[in-house]
C-alpha cells in the first residue's frame, strides 16, 4: 500500500528541473530544450548552490566531452559569460554516461568580482563530440533562501 503521508521535503528545499539537449548544428551550446529554442539560464538570486548533471542519451559520436557552469549578468545569456566550473575533458561516450558539477553562490560571487561584472544567473554548457549527439541535463537550485511548497514541480506538455 502507497504511503497517505504527504511529504515535501526535498522539492521545497531544492529547484530541479530536466531538459532536452539536441544542439542542433553546434558541438557546444548552454542547454537548450531542444533543438535551437531559447537556452536555460536559471536565476540565482534566491539560492545558495547550484548543480548540474548531464547524461548522454543519443549518440552519433562519442557524446557529451565538457560540461561547464557558466554564468552571467544577462537573463537571456547576452551579457558577459564567466566560466565557473569546468569538468575539464571527459568521455561520456555511452548512453547512460553522466558528468556532475557544483558550485556555490559564493563562488559566483567571487568570479563575478574577479570579472568585474554582476553575475546573477547560470547555466550549463556542454560540449559533445558530434552535432547529432544529444544530452538529458538536469540543474538543481539548492538551499533556498525561502522554502515553499512547489519549488520543483512536475512539468507536462
Amino acid at each position: 500500500m502507497a504511503s497517505p503521508q504527504g511529504s515535501n521535503k526535498v522539492f521545497a528545499n531544492q529547484k530541479i528541473e530536466m531538459f532536452d539537449h539536441d544542439p542542433d548544428g553546434t558541438a557546444a551550446a548552454v542547454i537548450t530544450p531542444d533543438a535551437g529554442t531559447s537556452e536555460r539560464w536559471v536565476d540565482m538570486s534566491c539560492y545558495g548552490s547550484f548543480a548540474a548533471l548531464a547524461m548522454s542519451s543519443t549518440l552519433a559520436g562519442n557524446g557529451i566531452t565538457l560540461i561547464e557552469i557558466v554564468a552571467n549578468d544577462k537573463s537571456d545569456g547576452s551579457g558577459t559569460t564567466v566560466v565557473i566550473k569546468t569538468s575539464g575533458v571527459v568521455a561520456a561516450d555511452a548512453v547512460g554516461d553522466y558528468v556532475v558539477e557544483e558550485c556555490t553562490a559564493e563562488e559566483i560571487a567571487q568570479e563575478g568580482a574577479d570579472n568585474s561584472v554582476d553575475l546573477r544567473y547560470v547555466a550549463c554548457r556542454l560540449t559533445v563530440h558530434n552535432v547529432a549527439d544529444e544530452a538529458v541535463a538536469t540543474y538543481i537550485r539548492s538551499n533556498p533562501r525561502f522554502a515553499e511548497n512547489g519549488l520543483t514541480a512536475d512539468t507536462i506538455a
